[in-house]
């Protein structure tokens, strides 16, 4: 199993300021890289002080210039508030400039905040992200493309430079149905349960197996990353205060994912959440290493490739960076093996 440390901006204070929001995650990344860890990944999200970062592909370059082998992975860029014909020259210049080393994570966008007054109502992004990767697609492979969609039209173009690797993509779905028919196609998925039980992830991990044996009947291969919230704590004291941080960031995040989008100058509001706060522990991996090795352990077995660990709750960045390499010495080494765990 491999690991990969989700750049989680939050800016819970913004007197904290953004050019050492993004200090943080830049040494962040660099300090994956150097414990171990296979990748990293970079959010994208606008307008609101969770996830902020409105060029994924920007930040992707800075760290690989700080960089040599760590993977750069979007998670996600969210198609439907961007013209592809644009979007698809960005994306081969940071493939280029990141040495090859991008993954590009897509998705339809999640908050109906942020989308609508992007431009595109929540309701409309199934449709728009669908012909928005299929524009994409067709950009990044063939030459003198046109189109005549519901949400493109435009005559033939060839975007330059002309991409000199091929690309990886990442489709970040989280309904079963979506995530077998990305399977079936051979894409790498990205999935999350959020805050639901662990037989809802297991829903969507079946529904990935499905696809993945029939595209392997046609020679596609498929990979299963899993995003949960994760933290090594210290002893049980550290793993009640991080839950409370971690409770404080749902929250907000609540507010726009589910609620009703309640935002004050780009600060989303804290809302009452429906979920306690023990609910909330019995969810999120945040522990000590003989319990999160068991937890983490069910997730090898259960066929997922890769667990995208989102841990900033909040704390300060040392304590971020401490519990990174204490993650790689006291845990990684020991998810080697295959052993028969509880599950998470």
């Amino acid at each position: 199993m491999d690991f990969n440390h989700f750049l989680s901006s939050y800016l819970p204070d913004p007197a904290y300021g953004g050019t050492r929001l993004y200090r943080d995650m830049v040494e962040q990344a660099v300090w994956a890289e150097k414990v171990g860890y296979r990748a990293v990944s970079i959010p994208e999200h606008h307008l609101i002080n969770i996830l902020l970062v409105p060029s994924p592909l920007q930040l992707a370059v800075r760290i690989a210039t700080l960089t040599n082998h760590i993977k750069l992975v979007t998670s996600i860029a969210v198609l439907p508030v961007r013209d592809m014909r644009i979007f698809a020259g960005e994306v081969v210049q940071a493939s280029m400039l990141c040495d090859g080393r991008l993954v590009l994570g897509v998705g339809r966008g999640a908050f109906a905040y942020e989308v609508a007054r992007l431009g595109t109502p929540i309701e409309q992004t199934r449709a728009k992200f669908d012909e928005s990767l299929e524009v994409l697609q067709a950009l990044l492979t063939r030459e003198e493309v046109s189109w005549n969609g519901d949400f493109y039209r435009f005559d033939p173009i060839t975007i330059m430079p002309r991409p000199e690797v091929e690309i990886p993509l990442m489709m970040a779905v989280m309904a079963p149905e979506g995530i077998e028919a990305c399977a079936r196609q051979g894409y790498m998925v990205q999935t999350t349960p959020l805050q639901a039980s662990h037989s809802v992830l297991m829903e969507q991990v079946n529904a990935f197996k499905r696809g993945k044996a029939e595209a392997e009947l046609s020679g596609r291969t498929s990979r299963l990353s899993l995003m949960r919230g994760i933290y090594l704590a210290r002893d049980a004291g550290d793993a009640r205060r991080k839950l409370e941080l971690a409770y404080s960031y749902y929250e907000r995040f609540d507010n726009v994912f589910s609620g009703p989008g309640i935002v004050d100058n780009g600060c989303i509001r804290p809302l009452p959440r429906r979920q306690s706060l023990e609910e909330l522990g019995r969810s999120l991996i945040i522990c000590e290493a003989a319990e999160m090795i068991d937890r983490i352990s069910a997730y090898a077995e259960a066929g997922i490739d890769e667990v995208i660990m989102s841990s900033n709750f909040g704390q300060p960045q040392a304590e971020t960076l401490d519990m990174m390499e204490r993650f790689s010495v006291e845990v990684m080494p020991q998810l080697a093996g295959n052993r028969k765990r509880s599950a998470a």
